[in-house]
């Protein structure tokens, strides 16, 4: 038997676009190439929708 949600599950689509943030360790959140945290960004959050970090778990957000 197969559980109930793996009838609607489906898998990470991989953007093929890069997003204009990147990972800052230190900071732990993604930041702008200016510096700015990516999250504070209006412009930046209207086109991605998120700034999911992918150095850990994806259900993680920088806000």
């Amino acid at each position: 038997m197969q559980p109930f949600t793996l009838n609607y599950a489906r898998p990470a689509v991989e953007s093929e676009e890069n997003p204009p943030y990147v990972y800052d360790s230190g900071l732990q959140l993604n930041v702008l190439p200016d510096g700015r945290i990516a999250a504070t960004d209006h412009d930046v959050l209207k086109a991605v929708g998120t700034t999911t970090s992918t150095a850990g778990s994806k259900t993680h957000f920088d806000d």
